[in-house]
């Protein structure tokens, strides 16, 4: 799939944010609540999905696959499905854009269904390794047959009836963890996950509201995620909370300008999901949790967050799965703050969208930034709360998460900055750079 012209963006230093704002849905929940909607028997709603460009892959592909998909003007959801086992052959390549998420996560739903899918994706996702998830569904007895070096384009002939499998993650991953259980829903016996690193609990929770019998259990192994197959998954009415993922950019920003105060409502903070935020406050930032609630078996507050002098920190490396695709916008903080923040234990940086410790050094270096780079991680060396020099032009490669990175740290550079390509930030946050300016607003208009 080639990558559309590229969309270059000038930021400029901003004044204080202010305000009141939501952010989108949370791209991982929207994602299962598609896919397991799609295998429930009966009609779905769901409500707050994330419109992105990764989400709506993932329905795409469901729809090529059987799943009666709609969408109301008001934009809940409706997912009239198929049942777990009544996924069809599509008739064409399943697209998957830049969504590592669909691709992996749709591998584990086609591994144990009699249909072959071929999988293709944008020059990014292409280039990403899919080895880690092709492994364990080729023991369950799916036959995937990849480019070279595991990558994209792929095809995966389902097996049916598939093979449990007990599988110890060699590396903490979500994704490859969500794949094999998906792959076990359709699969006679117990599969069963061992992960020695507690990973984000999306796919268990969700799978488990709708009706599949799973147990996890904590061992001296680690945790073990054990789920009986050929499940009855029930329809359900999913309200989705929002991204913690994407708050993270409002968050820091309203961290690092002086003067800012702003309430980020509807945020997910699933403890698998919310390290940022932890590492946040360690480092002295001002986040206090208001209207703590429960919304689709998922923890929710709304986020006041004031500007505030950070100190640097070493980051506990056992946050690293909580907050993995937060690190680029933890690294923008470090900038601003006084000391050397050093932060280690991200080996999974390396593998993402694009190797996210290769593109933050030199991001950060483009805008006058210090920085160490390792094996797993950075170390940066903070202003103290003075502008960054700024005047650099940014290389976005194709990765939504540094484009809005980046747009973040520009926000408090002396100079402006200009991103080479803002429109992967569409994959998972379209209304991205004009939430900043509604922010941006509302101080104006305060000020008037």
């Amino acid at each position: 799939m080639p990558h559309p012209a590229p969309t270059p963006r000038t930021i400029h230093r901003s004044g204080p944010l202010t305000g009141r704002v939501s952010v989108p849905g949370d791209k991982s929940i929207s994602h299962r609540a598609l896919m397991l909607s799609a295998l429930a028997v009966g009609t779905s709603r769901i409500e707050g999905l994330l419109e992105g460009e990764d989400v709506l892959a993932t329905a795409a592909a469901m729809r090529q696959m059987g799943a009666e998909i709609t969408r109301d003007e008001d934009g809940v959801w409706h997912v009239h499905g198929v049942g777990v086992g009544g996924l069809m052959q599509p008739a064409q390549a399943l697209e998957m854009g830049n969504s590592g998420t669909s691709t992996r996560l749709l591998m584990g739903l086609i591994a144990s269904h009699a249909i072959t899918a071929t999988l293709t994706g944008d020059a990014s996702l292409s280039a990403r390794p899919m080895a880690r998830v092709i492994e364990p569904l080729s023991q369950m007895g799916a036959d995937i047959t990849a480019s070279p070096g595991g990558r994209l384009p792929l095809m995966v002939r389902g097996m049916n009836p598939a093979v449990p499998i007990s599988y110890t993650l060699p590396v903490a991953s979500a994704q490859v963890k969500s794949a094999i259980l998906l792959a076990g829903l359709n699969t006679p016996g117990i599969t069963r996950v061992i992960e020695p690193v507690a990973t984000r609990d999306h796919s268990e929770r969700m799978l488990a509201g709708f009706g599949a019998d799973l147990t996890v259990e904590q061992t001296a192994e680690g945790r073990v995620i054990s789920l009986v197959g050929e499940a009855e998954l029930k329809p359900q009415h999913i309200v989705v909370p929002g991204d913690p993922s994407s708050a993270a950019f409002l968050v820091v920003a309203a961290t690092i300008v002086p003067g800012s105060d702003i309430l980020v409502t509807n945020v997910g903070l699933n403890p698998t999901r919310a390290g940022i935020f932890t590492a946040l406050r360690l480092m002295g930032a001002d986040i206090t949790e208001q209207d703590a609630r429960t919304v689709g078996g998922e923890p929710v507050a709304d986020l006041r967050v004031r500007h505030a002098p950070l100190h640097a920190i070493e980051v506990p490396p056992e946050l690293a799965p909580s907050m993995i695709d937060e690190y680029p916008v933890l690294f923008v903080a470090a900038a601003c703050a006084t000391g050397r923040t050093v932060a280690r234990g991200a080996h999974e940086l390396r593998v993402k969208e694009s190797d996210r410790i290769a593109a933050m050094v030199a991001a950060l270096g483009a805008i006058g930034v210090a920085t160490e780079e390792f094996d797993d991680g950075l170390a940066i060396t903070g202003s103290g709360g003075a502008p960054l020099p700024g005047g650099g032009t940014i290389a976005s490669l194709l990765d939504h998460r540094i484009a809005m990175s980046l747009a973040v740290a520009a926000m408090v550079c002396a100079g402006p900055v200009t991103i080479d390509d803002v429109a992967p930030v569409a994959t998972s946050y379209p209304i991205f750079f004009a939430t900043l300016d509604t922010l941006k607003e509302t101080t104006e208009l305060a000020a008037s």
